[in-house]
Order: C-alpha cells, then structure tokens, then sequence
C-alpha cells in the first residue's frame, strides 16, 4: 500500500476503535444503573440503611446519582476525557490507585499463563501433528478432550481440596503471604494452583487448533513436491509447513487474548487472587460505578484492539479480504471484459 492508502487504513481503525470505546461506555453505563442495587451501600456502609431520606437525597447528590442517567453520563465522560475517572465508593480513593495496586497481579498471572499455553500448544501441535494417527496423537487428544470438558472452576475446587485441604502443600488462595509480598518464592507458590487452572483451561483447545493448521500445510501439494525432491520429513515440517502455518499462528494469539482474560477473570475470584478479575466482581457486586466504568473499559479496550491486531494480521496474510479490496477486483474484472 502507497503512504497515503496506509494512514487511511490505519485512520479509520483508530476512528473504529474510538467509535467502540464511546458505545461500550454509554451501554455500560447505562446497564450499570439498571441493575437493582444500592450504591450508597457501597460508599457508606449498613448506615446507607438507617439514613433518612433527607438524609439519603443528600447523599445521592453528594454523589452526583440525583441527575438524570444521561446527565451522569455526560459528566464522566468530561471527566474521563480529562483523566478523572471518580473515586472508587468502596475503596474511597482514586479509580486508577486502586486498580494500579491489583493489575499488576493479573499481568503476572495472565501473561505467564498466556506465554505457557502457546509454548505448550505449539510444542504438542507439532507432536500430534508428526504422529497423526498414531499412539502419541491418539493419547494427546483423548486426554484433551477429556480435561477440555471440565468447568474451570469445579477442577479450581477439586485441586483447593487436594493440595491445599488435604496435603497442605500449596496455598489455597491470595497472592503472597501476608507480610511477605516481596518474597518470589512466596509469590510462586501461590501462583502455581490458579496457574495450572489457567493453562490447562485453555492449552487444548489451541493444540487442536494447531495441530490441525500443520496437517493442512502436510496434505498441500508443496509437501508432494518436497518428499519427491528427497527432503526429509524434519525438514518439511520444521522448515516448511510449520514456518507458513506461522502467521496464522500468530493471529490466533492475537485473537485468544480476549479468550484467555475472561478465564484469568473467573479463576482470580475462585481462588480470591487480587486482581483485576476479583476488582471486577467486587465493583459489579458492591455497585462501585467508577471503578466498574474503568474496569469494563480496560476490559472492553482490551477485546477491541486484539479483535483489530488480528484482523490486521489476517489482511495481511490474504489481501484478498482487506476492505477495498473488492472495489479493486471489479474494476480490473470490468476493464478485462
């Protein structure tokens, strides 16, 4: 693409991606304010309760909840725009000092977790992949199949009960011992129960995926051509099929970040790991607005630009699909007939 084709490309995802944040933070929150709740309890406490309601009319509007919903919106979205996002009600501090303190805990959590399972499901993509068929691909899948199909959170429970009830091995929930936060072993031993959880939750599925992509590039008919060449089958599978199933490789990565945080969220709550998943529930749970706001725009932000990077990826692989594209094709089909 020439330099102005480029900016324009990369213009409208920009402008796309805006767009998105604007409509994810007005349906937020709105949803938000529908759901049945009272935030006064999560800022004053069992007093919200006894307040009368001269006393709670006050509170409200202290709180700025007596406007209209759009009225509200407005306000925050001048504020965000600004980089105020409100204080938290529960924590009664700055939005961005709380979740500064917890997100550090599912960065850690979620991007070992992400590292892993790719290492892992490309390393037993190949496997499969060079024994098709036979025991190892057989065993490798039935084992899959098998762990895939288990919730997250009941094998949460079942290895809580096993490591930490029973053999008392392995702590059963937080990130670090109190009082000893800067101790990496510490810190390790706590990761390794919703770690495990993380990993096997989701190495499977991306296996499979893997493990089918290289298949297709070894029933091509390159591959014939090589083997009729005399290359060996290391060097197909290493140097050929599994250098072009790279890109693709790469797009699922790009595409399962999404996947792979929604887990983190649900396994940080089971096993009360302080991160952003845990402050997602509470802020859900306890009607925290502010913070709710930021965490799902986090979140959403997240989702949004992942969705883009592998879109991106695939237009690059195929510029067949890249929007314009087909404008393209129709002028040469018209100006060939």
């Amino acid at each position: 693409m020439s330099g102005k084709k480029i900016y324009f490309y990369y213009g409208r995802k920009a402008l796309g991606f805006i767009l998105s944040m604007a409509v994810l933070s007005f349906v937020v929150f709105y949803i938000a304010r529908l759901a049945p709740g009272d935030a006064l309890v999560s800022y004053y406490g069992e007093r919200a309760e006894k307040m009368t309601p001269a006393e709670r009319a006050f509170a409200e509007e202290r709180l700025g909840l007596r406007a209209p919903v759009f009225v509200q919106y407005i306000r925050w979205a001048k504020g965000a725009i600004q980089g105020d996002f409100g204080i938290s009600y529960k924590y009664k501090m700055d939005v961005m000092e709380v979740i500064r303190g917890r997100i550090g805990n599912t960065l850690i959590l979620g991007g070992i977790g992400f590292i892993l399972i790719f290492v892992l499901a490309l390393f037993l993509g190949i496997l499969c992949a060079w024994y098709e068929d036979r025991f190892p691909d057989r065993m490798i899948c039935k084992i899959g199949i098998v762990t895939s199909c288990i919730p997250e959170f009941w094998l949460s429970l079942v290895l809580i009960l096993i490591f930490a009830v029973y053999l008392r091995i392995l702590p059963s929930s937080g990130a670090y011992t109190a009082g000893r936060e800067g101790e990496i072993g510490d810190r390790i031993l706590h990761l390794v129960l919703p770690m495990a959880i993380v990993v096997t939750g989701h190495l499977w599925y991306y296996a499979f995926m893997i493990r089918n992509k290289i298949l297709e590039e070894v029933r091509a008919d390159y591959v014939l051509l090589a083997k009729a060449k005399g290359l060996s089958k290391c060097k197909i599978m290493f140097g050929q099929c599994l250098r072009n199933v790279m890109p693709a490789y790469l797009s699922i990565m790009a595409i399962s970040i999404p996947h792979i945080m929604g887990g983190t969220y649900i396994i940080e709550t089971v096993f009360s790991y302080p991160g952003i998943g845990t402050l997602s529930y509470e802020s859900a749970r306890f009607k925290d607005y502010n913070l709710l706001m930021v965490l799902c725009m986090i979140s959403g932000g997240v989702v949004i630009l992942c969705n883009m990077a592998a879109q991106t990826i695939n237009e690059q692989i195929d510029p067949r699909i890249r929007p314009g594209r087909e404008n393209e094709t129709s002028e040469v089909e018209g100006f060939g007939g």
